[in-house]
């Protein structure tokens, strides 16, 4: 692995498990606000969120200033939209778009719906950063939106989301650029908590599905045109209308699945 792309793997992944240590020594607030039942019925930590958030964002930290500025607030933005869900929504039965949408045209602003708004905005300010053109800005910050909310879909059993970062960010690494290292630094990661969130230590939550799938979005971005933007975008808005449908589904017939 050339010199970037490993010094930025490394920085993510000590970061993050300097930050999970930091985390578990001195809890931020009432340490019973980070814990969660999983779907084994053990109560399970949250601080595996905050810190992969952290690794990812200083992980980009030797990026030129733009990439490295919007690499920080895709991540930290993310980051802090997921863990406002996750401390604020803890118990609302609500999943997809279309509920808490639906939750807004009535009055009520939900978690989820600051979550939709809040990582939409910084997602799209991101990719005007990373972008150029009107028209690939816009993409941009669909991908980057659009990943965030896909790690979060797929983060349904242990390991699953920090998984995925790892096999879709492994073929960035074949690229050249800002791409490439933006796709070592969410590596590293989801790398350095892969294995508390297997031993059921740790969840990642909202705060590091959404953190890390903004990293990688970002990466995705830094290392594709107009063309693998709109093929991105597409299979995002596609997936995420199918997981729409499903997490509804789930979460009436069963509950919380994680």
């Amino acid at each position: 692995m050339p010199v970037p792309r490993r010094t930025a793997f490394l920085t993510a992944a000590t970061a993050t498990r300097a930050a999970l240590a930091a985390l578990r020594t001195r809890p931020p607030g009432d340490p019973t606000r980070w814990q969660r039942t999983n779907f084994a019925g053990r109560t399970v930590e949250l601080y595996g969120g905050p810190a992969t958030a952290v690794g990812a964002a200083l992980g980009a930290a030797a990026l030129a200033p733009r990439p490295r500025a919007a690499a920080g607030l895709a991540v930290l933005a993310a980051g802090a939209c997921g863990a406002y869900d996750d401390v604020a929504g803890a118990g609302d039965p609500r999943r997809g778009f279309r509920a808490h949408l639906g939750a807004l045209r009535g009055g009520e602003v939900t978690s989820g719906a600051v979550k939709l708004f809040g990582v939409s905005a910084a997602a799209l300010a991101a990719g005007a950063l990373l972008k150029e053109r009107p028209v690939d800005k816009l993409l941009a910050g669909v991908v980057i939106a659009g990943t965030a909310h896909f790690v979060n879909l797929v983060d349904v059993r242990p390991g699953r989301a920090a998984a995925t970062v790892l096999a879709l960010g492994a073929p960035g690494l074949l690229r050249v650029g800002p791409g490439a290292t933006l796709a070592a630094a969410s590596m590293g990661a989801a790398a350095a908590v892969l294995p508390d969130d297997v031993g059921r230590r740790t969840m990642i939550g909202d705060t590091g599905a959404h953190a890390l799938g903004a990293a990688l979005g970002a990466a995705i971005v830094a290392g594709n045109g107009r063309a693998g933007l709109a093929v991105h975008a597409a299979g995002l808005v596609a997936a995420a209308a199918c997981g729409d449908t499903v997490s509804r589904v789930a979460a009436s017939a069963f509950g919380e699945t994680r």
